[in-house]
């Protein structure tokens, strides 16, 4: 018998509703609880989220080096250009990252509370390494 049930990622937040609009509209996601201080929502793919009031919260400062980065979210989609200007549309924000020249598989934002995350170009399976 497995001793937890089930796992949620929690973002503290001052506006958890406002938040919740956020992350409903970019993951396809219903709300499934909601309290005073507190509202949960679910992906189609079962990707759990709740935003916690904190009236305190001030938002990560990553890339900074200074601050290091603690957590962030990280999202696969197919098209990069695509999900970049839905998560623009929707209140996020480009960060700012020191990612090598070329085509980048992964870009950094943050969404309208400050929490950084990434969006990460689904990449074709490749040959398994030999040797």
């Amino acid at each position: 018998m497995a001793l937890v049930n089930a796992g949620v990622v929690v973002l503290d937040c001052a506006e958890p509703e406002k938040l919740a609009v956020f992350y409903k509209e970019l993951l396809d996601a219903e709300e499934t609880d909601a309290t005073a201080n507190r509202v949960e929502i679910r992906g189609a793919d079962g990707f759990r989220l709740a935003l916690r009031r904190d009236v305190n919260a001030t938002p990560p400062s990553w890339p900074r080096p200074e601050n290091s980065l603690q957590a962030h979210l990280e999202f696969v989609v197919d098209d990069l250009d695509a999900a970049e200007r839905r998560v623009v549309g929707l209140g996020g924000r480009p960060m700012e990252t020191n990612h090598a020249p070329g085509p980048l598989e992964e870009r950094g934002y943050a969404d309208p509370a400050g929490h950084s995350f990434v969006l990460r170009r689904r990449v074709p399976p490749t040959a398994p390494k030999q040797g």
